[in-house]
């Protein structure tokens, strides 16, 4: 098998047949990310040749899988023949594949066609996962993630409009001191809007390697506490109104929480005012400051 760096991919596709197709990230220009920098490049799409060998490999052991994640930080920025032909492989090796799912960047949905999607779509390609990390557009440009709210809106009623499903990520802490319940109710009020089927909820992580560290070194931010990221967290939830499965999934989050949105909401708050009414944030900051790597 052909792996490069190191392999991410979202918690609930754990029992998915993973199988490289990029390596690396596009953009790769977000202040916050360290993930791709053990790279020696920006970007790479996997040759073919060597695609199709790690599928036949990994057919023979996993011959009935019902979904293959394409690995990369967006292998949906690929053209759609590219896409279409890594499917049609998939057809060939996994023929009881129901699904290829990858990460994707709004940006990358923006480029094809709605033909191109509703096609995509035809050839399994769904439950996308998407790094919007908030609905805020001061956030956004500050961190630079190259996409705003109104593209968050226009692309996610494209893939509705198509049948595909899509996942969100979310990451607390992304406003800075002071802003993170503000910013919270900012980005509710756009994923409302919006129908991810799951939201994962991870937490900023800042790592003296990164672009926001040296922000923080000039005095041009500031990092939430952890009670802060709590308070925030709580926010989100107690003004989403979709239907959504929201869990704080991955070693970035000090605390477990889950459920399903709408009817788990109390729940959710309550456990959290519980941790936030009790917790230490010196115990809270050690447990951040003690993560050798997300």
């Amino acid at each position: 098998m052909h792996f490069t760096g190191t392999i991410w991919r979202p918690p609930y596709e754990a029992y998915s047949a993973l199988v490289q197709v990029t390596a690396g990230c596009t953009h790769h220009k977000c202040k916050f990310c360290t993930l791709y920098e053990d790279l020696p490049f920006k970007f790479r799409m996997s040759p073919l040749t060597e695609v199709e060998e790690d599928m036949k490999e990994l057919g023979r052991y996993s011959h009935n899988a019902r979904r293959v994640f394409f690995t990369g930080a967006n292998p949906f920025v690929l053209k759609f023949e590219t896409l279409k032909e890594l499917a049609n492989l998939v057809k060939k090796y996994f023929p009881n594949a129901e699904s290829i799912g990858c990460f994707a960047r709004i940006t990358d949905v923006t480029a094809k066609t709605m033909e191109q999607l509703q096609e995509l779509r035809k050839l399994g390609y769904n439950h996308i996962t998407i790094g919007v990390e908030a609905g805020d557009d001061e956030a956004l440009s500050f961190m630079r993630k190259g996409f705003g709210t109104s593209q968050i809106l226009t692309e996610t009623k494209r893939l509705d409009a198509v049948g595909m499903d899509y996942n969100f990520f979310y990451l607390t802490g992304i406003y800075g001191a002071g802003h993170g319940e503000t910013g919270a109710q900012k980005t509710a009020e756009i994923f409302n809007q919006t129908h991810p089927k799951i939201i994962v909820t991870s937490m900023l992580t800042i790592y003296q390697t990164s672009e926001l560290y040296k922000e923080i070194e000039k005095g041009n931010w500031m990092e939430e506490s952890e009670l802060e990221k709590l308070c925030e967290l709580k926010t989100l939830i107690q003004n989403l109104d979709i239907p959504t499965y929201l869990a704080t999934m991955g070693a970035s989050n000090c605390i477990f929480v889950e459920g399903s949105l709408p009817g788990d909401k109390n729940k959710m708050v309550k456990l959290l005012e519980e941790v936030i009414g009790s917790a230490d944030e010196k115990e809270l900051r050690q447990y951040r400051e003690n993560l050798p790597h997300l």
